[in-house]
C-alpha cells in the first residue's frame, strides 16, 4: 500500500509539529480507542436515596464499568418524582443518545404510558432496555395496631385504610387497584411521596396505615427487620401463586380470587398490572443509542452481576439478584403496551 496517498500534506503536518511517519500511527490509535474510554456514565434513579432502586443502581455502578471496553467511571444520580416519571422523561428526552446515560425507572412505568398520563412524555417502545433484577411477588403490609386485621375486615370497614404511594404506577397504587377490582376492597390512596423510605416513615409516624411493595423489598432493608422484631407490622396479602413463608399466613391473591369467583376480565386486568412485579427493577437507555452500544451495555450488565464480589455484597445486603435479559424485559413492556381496548379501558377506570 502506498501510505503517501493517505497522508496529509507535509507542510500541514510540520505546522502541527508532527512528522509524516508518526501521524498515521497516531491517527490509527485515536480511531481505535474505545468510545467509553475516559468517560463518565450516569445511572439516573427515579427514586430517593436509600431505597432498593437506589441500592441496586449503586451496586451496579461499582462493577459494570469494568465490563465495558474503555472502563468508564459510573456515578448514580437520584431524580425522584411522580413514581419515576420525571427520571424517565429526562432519559427519554433530555439526555444525549450516546449510551452514557441510563435510567433506573419504576417497574410500573408502562402504566403511565398505557393510560395516557399527560406528564408521561416518553415512549418506552423506543427506549432500549439493558436488563432488570429482583423479580418479585407483591404484598400488602399494615401497621399491626391498625383496626383492619384481614381482607374481611377491610371489606366490612366503615372507614378505608390509608395507604401511601409515589404515583399512579407505583406498587401501592397497583396493588390496591387489583384488590379493588378482584376482591372489592376499598382504600384511600395518598400519592406523591418521593420514595418508599418516605412512605415507611409516614407509616411509623401514624400518618398512613399501609403500603403495597415487593416481598423482596420488605425483607431486604431497614426498617423492616426492626419492625418484624418488634411486631410493628402485619402482612395482609401476597400475590404469588404459592405462599412465601416469609409472609406467614397472609392469603394469596389467586386463592382469594378463586374463593370469590373473580370474573375473567378482572383476572386479565390483574395479570396486566402484576407485570410490574415480574419485570423487576428495569434499567433503560436513551432512544437512538447505536445498536452496538446497546449490545455492549447488555453484556456488561449481565457480566457485572456474575462478579463474586457483587454477589457477596448483594447477599450481605439481602438483595435478590435474579436477572432478566434486556431483550426479555423489552418484549414484556411492548406486549403490555398492546393490550385489548376493553382491558385498557378497565384499567383506566380503576386508576381514576
Amino acid at each position: 500500500m502506498n501510505m503517501h496517498k493517505k497522508s496529509l500534506p507535509l507542510g500541514f503536518l510540520l505546522l502541527l509539529g508532527v512528522t509524516a511517519t508518526v501521524w498515521p500511527r497516531e491517527l490509527a490509535n485515536a480511531q481505535g480507542a474505545p468510545f467509553y474510554q475516559g468517560k463518565t456514565m450516569r445511572i439516573v434513579v427515579g427514586f430517593t436515596a436509600g431505597g432498593l432502586y437506589d441500592q441496586y443502581a449503586r451496586l451496579l455502578a461499582r462493577y459494570m464499568g469494568k465490563h465495558i471496553p474503555g472502563n468508564p467511571n459510573i456515578i448514580v444520580q437520584n431524580m425522584p418524582g411522580a413514581g419515576s416519571i420525571i427520571a424517565t422523561n429526562y432519559v427519554a428526552n433530555v439526555a444525549k443518545p450516546d449510551g452514557l446515560t441510563l435510567g433506573k425507572i419504576g417497574s410500573g412505568i408502562y402504566l403511565d404510558q398505557l393510560l395516557g398520563v399527560k406528564e408521561a412524555q416518553f415512549d418506552l417502545r423506543k427506549m432500549p432496555f439493558i436488563g432488570s433484577v429482583d423479580q418479585r411477588d407483591l404484598m400488602m403490609y399494615m401497621r399491626a395496631d391498625a383496626p383492619w386485621k384481614s381482607i374481611e375486615d377491610i371489606l366490612n370497614a366503615k372507614e378505608p385504610p390509608k395507604c401511601g404511594a409515589t404515583g399512579t404506577s407505583d406498587l401501592t397504587t397497583i396493588l390496591i387497584n387489583i384488590m379493588e377490582d378482584t376482591l372489592g376492597t376499598k382504600f384511600t390512596n395518598v400519592r406523591g411521596y418521593p420514595g418508599g423510605v418516605e412512605i415507611d416513615l409516614a407509616i411509623e409516624k401514624g400518618e398512613l396505615h399501609c403500603r403495597g411493595t415487593g416481598i423482596t423489598t420488605h425483607f431486604a432493608r431497614e426498617p423492616y427487620p426492626t419492625w418484624h422484631k418488634n411486631g410493628f407490622d402485619r402482612h395482609i396479602l401476597q400475590t404469588g401463586t404459592k405462599k412465601d413463608p416469609r409472609v406467614g399466613d397472609a392469603p394469596t391473591l389467586p386463592d382469594l380470587m378463586e374463593k370469590r369467583k373473580t370474573p375473567a376480565m378482572s383476572r386479565s386486568v390483574a395479570k396486566l398490572l402484576l407485570l410490574s412485579a415480574t419485570v423487576g427493577r428495569p434499567l433503560v437507555s436513551t432512544p437512538g443509542v447505536p445498536a452496538e452500544r446497546v449490545k455492549m451495555l447488555r453484556e456488561a450488565y449481565i457480566n457485572a452481576f456474575k462478579e463474586p464480589e457483587l454477589l457477596a455484597e448483594a447477599k450481605k445486603a439481602r438483595m435478590d439478584v435474579q436477572l432478566l435479559a434486556g431483550e426479555d424485559v423489552e418484549k414484556d413492556f411492548r406486549d403490555a403496551l398492546t393490550q385489548p381496548p376493553d382491558v385498557v379501558a378497565r384499567v383506566k377506570k380503576l386508576m381514576e
